[in-house]
């Protein structure tokens, strides 16, 4: 291979390497499942007949912001993730991208992400993705290494994207879109306790004050896990209240709901590595199942 070819496959990598190291400070999973939550909030809002313009541009606005906000809670905790084996690897810990860009791309992508939603969709949603960016990186990112109460502020963050959804369809918001709201808002705490437990030695490592770290038993991280599951319940029956004639819904969403419930029970009965991965992944089937269930309850 020639001198120049040589030089011109070294460029493409490089090129190549930087782009998936831009790409993984964007958290593509938790993109991802916000994309989801948007998505379902606006099918079920408009009982499953969107506006299927306004909401791909209510996407890509939402992830614009979601990039920038993941790209700012990586550039505030670089040197707590560089403490952490499951983090050390991130492009800014390992030194592949530096602080100046991310803060350039996490600012472009907030102000592009919010303009984008104000203009294309409406301004309510605009705002309200802003204040989930707010949320995120001005409140529940700072608050990690000071308070356990970080996972309460950040689950809603994790929750607002439901209200981004619900703007966008321009739908009044309802005893529905409460209910999906503390769906996911409730969902979170078993799933989050489950990774703090996991991960408890590096996160105290890092000086992050999560519930386990806390509390090193694990009995609180637990207790939450047990109390959330069991709120949610209650709350996953609501499209019943509108629907009645789904009585298949309540069916599979008692199933599922008892299922995650008996996964934070077992945890809580043996607080060990097994458990909580068991409730991890019951958490990751759960929640995609349920939104599945409610997206399709209009239409059976």
């Amino acid at each position: 291979m020639s001198t120049s070819a040589v030089a011109l496959e070294s460029r493409r990598t490089t090129l190549v390497g930087r782009l998936a190291d831009y790409i993984e400070l964007t958290k593509p999973k938790i993109a991802l499942l916000v994309l989801v939550t948007v998505a379902v909030s606006a099918l079920v809002a408009r009982w499953g007949q969107p506006d299927l313009f306004v909401l791909g541009h209510a996407l890509w606005g939402t992830l614009l912001v979601a990039a920038s906000a993941s790209a700012m809670n990586q550039w505030i905790e670089r040197r707590r993730d560089a403490l952490m084996d499951r983090t050390a690897r991130r492009p800014l810990p390992s030194g592949r991208l530096h602080g100046g860009e991310v803060l350039v791309l996490g600012a472009a992508t907030l102000i592009a992400g919010i303009a984008h939603l104000a203009l294309t969709v409406n301004l309510a949603a605009a705002l309200v993705g802003l204040a989930t960016w707010v949320v995120y990186v001005a409140l529940y990112t700072p608050l990690k290494p000071h308070s356990w109460l970080n996972t309460p502020v950040g689950a809603v963050a994790g929750a607002m994207p439901v209200l981004i959804g619900w703007a966008a369809s321009g739908a009044s918001l309802d005893l529905r879109a409460a209910a999906l709201f503390l769906v996911v808002y409730l969902w979170q705490f078993p799933h989050f306790m489950a990774i703090a437990w996991i991960y408890r030695r590096q996160y105290d490592r890092a000086g992050m004050r999560m519930l386990t770290v806390v509390d090193p038993s694990g009995r609180r991280a637990a207790t939450q896990a047990v109390l959330a599951a069991t709120a949610l319940l209650p709350v996953s029956f609501v499209p019943a209240l509108v629907a009645p004639s789904a009585a298949w819904y309540v069916v599979l969403a008692f199933v599922l709901g008892v299922g995650y419930l008996a996964c934070a029970l077992v945890f809580m009965a043996r607080i060990n590595e097994s458990t909580a991965r068991l409730l991890l992944r019951a958490s990751l089937v759960y929640l995609p199942s349920l939104l599945a269930v409610w997206v399709a309850a209009p239409f059976l």
